[in-house]
């Protein structure tokens, strides 16, 4: 690996390391509240899964694809092992290219571009526009993790345009899309050049079973399909993202819940003197050079929220009940 201007080098720091928090600060594992993630704290319900499921190897033909390409009405998509195993492959898909790469943003899809040899070029959000010429690859991650910065379907298919004309891609993340799905690019994806990724991590609270889907072009599609083997979901994997893809009233609740939930965020970080910069359905993003201080003063409390260095901020994940909202009340009234 080598080192390009604008990315950060070594161990790629993620949300959710909670038995390294509970090591540093001394406290037991289960005093945690992690809302370091972005993750629906109360996420779709899990069933019992059948018991054939675990001693069977997986097949396609179970009904997942189909029940995927209704949710995310795309035409053709790939099933993969969550979207970081797409993040990993897709760079190796292509020759050395010229990537421009939303920044600040999720650091795995830099850290797998320069893997794979390419020159990378970080991106502001309102800087994109002026690079594209001298780009091949584009990757973004919309909205944006962790500032929530959004793009209008007709700006972003307008610079798929100039890159597909010459051969380029335009790379969208889409990982916290589910609670604005008309906003997404999924129908579009048969289009040359544009891939989708989306996750069942975040909006279903499903982190654990590792279900994402690739959204493009057919070619492309089978390219990454024969790079990636075999079997790349589990057969209980399988079995529930199947049944949460199909549950159209808990996706239904759960978006007006979750919208309801960080406007509740925004207020309270506010009333503290942490007014939110940006965020999505599922977090708040606050800009703040105080950020390593409040990071550390609510861990002692244990409370794990993100901490990123540049630019100094935090991410605030959403409490899952009335007593964790209180708690984090309660944790920033002593850090105030």
């Amino acid at each position: 690996m080598f080192k390009q201007a604008g990315f950060e080098q070594g161990g790629l720091e993620h949300g959710g390391k909670l038995r390294e928090a509970a090591r540093q600060y001394g406290r037991a594992l289960d005093e945690w509240l992690d809302l370091s993630t972005g993750i629906n704290p109360n996420g779709w319900p899990v069933p019992t899964v059948p018991a054939e499921c675990w001693s069977r190897l997986p097949e396609e033909g179970d009904g997942l694809e189909q029940a995927a390409r209704i949710y995310y009405g795309a035409e053709q998509l790939l099933a993969v092992a969550g979207s970081q195993a797409a993040i990993q492959t897709l760079p190796w898909l292509r020759s050395r290219s010229r990537v421009a790469i939303l920044t600040p943003g999720y650091n795995e899809h830099a850290h797998a571009w320069q893997r794979a040899g390419h020159q990378l070029t970080p991106v502001s959000a309102d800087s994109i526009e002026a690079t594209l010429a001298q780009q091949d690859v584009v990757v973004l991650i919309h909205p944006n993790n962790p500032t929530g910065a959004c793009f209008s379907p007709e700006q972003l298919l307008a610079w798929h345009q100039q890159l597909a004309a010459r051969g380029g891609w335009l790379v969208v993340d889409e990982a916290f899309m589910d609670t604005t799905p008309g906003q997404s690019l999924c129908r579009y994806s048969t289009r040359p050049g544009l891939i989708v990724l989306r996750s069942l991590g975040k909006f279903f609270g499903l982190a654990g079973v590792r279900v994402g889907f690739v959204v493009a072009e057919p070619s492309l599609l089978q390219l990454l399909a024969d790079n990636l083997g075999p079997w790349t979901l589990a057969g209980p994997s399988r079995y529930i993202a199947n049944m949460a893809l199909q549950d159209l009233a808990w996706q239904q609740r759960a978006r007006l819940t979750l919208q309801q939930q960080s406007e509740r965020l925004m207020l309270l970080l506010a009333r503290y003197g942490l007014a939110a910069d940006g965020g999505t359905a599922l977090f708040q993003w606050v800009r703040t050079e105080q950020a390593a201080f409040i990071h550390h003063a609510l861990a002692n409390e244990a409370i794990l929220i993100r901490l990123f260095k540049t630019p100094a901020s935090l991410r605030f994940g959403l409490p899952g009940n009335e007593q964790e909202w209180r708690r984090l009340e309660q944790a920033l009234e002593s850090v105030k």
